[in-house]
């Protein structure tokens, strides 16, 4: 549980930091050129959720990010993979960061529009949506988390064991099941 809680503290100060700092020092719509222009720095704002789908319906995803928050401080108390800590820290760091901006952003309290800066191949998100630190933490704890559970690690640290591995995977009617395969009335096929 420290492993996700610190991952997750150490993702919403670098969050926070980092949009203290843009909304400081960069006017809204603005576009910084760096990296040869693969990356710009802007100050643009999100009312909605990732890709700013569904602008305006701040609200929903307020209470959307305070779900994922109680899910994964609940599910933490049986969580013992260091990889899943790392994947649900991720998670929960991105999610209170940008919940801190729904919740204390203009227009108003749960109502915040999430402060993007992050602009991939040209200003103003033309190529690529724009997007954030908590974004992008929310992105590869999600990945992680996805992969994670294709490759069958479960919260426990144990591996997800398949229904052959258990005995459930035997034929229906096989010899190792106790049943013969008949219809169930005792009778034999001849």
């Amino acid at each position: 549980m420290w492993l996700l809680l610190g991952l997750a503290a150490a993702v919403l100060i670098a969050d926070i930091v980092s949009k203290v700092v843009v909304v400081a020092t960069i006017r809204q719509g603005e576009n910084i050129r760096t990296l040869g222009g693969v990356l710009y720095l802007t100050d643009l704002r999100n009312s909605g959720a990732a890709f700013s789908f569904a602008q305006g319906a701040t609200i929903l995803f307020t209470v959307i990010a305070l779900a994922v928050v109680v899910v994964i401080v609940r599910t933490s108390r049986r969580l013992y993979s260091a990889l899943w800590a790392t994947a649900l820290g991720l998670v929960l760091g991105g999610a209170v960061g940008n919940l801190v901006d729904r919740l204390f952003r203009a227009p108003g309290f749960g109502r915040g529009a999430v402060v993007d800066f992050l602009s991939l191949f040209a200003p103003n998100a033309q190529v690529w949506p724009a997007f954030n630190v908590a974004d992008s933490a929310i992105v590869c704890g999600g990945i992680l988390g996805a992969l994670l559970a294709v490759l069958g690690l479960e919260f426990d640290g144990s591996r997800a064991r398949s229904g052959r591995a258990r005995g459930d995977g035997e034929r229906a009617g096989s010899p190792a099941d106790g049943k013969d395969g008949d219809s169930g009335d005792g009778a034999t096929r001849g």
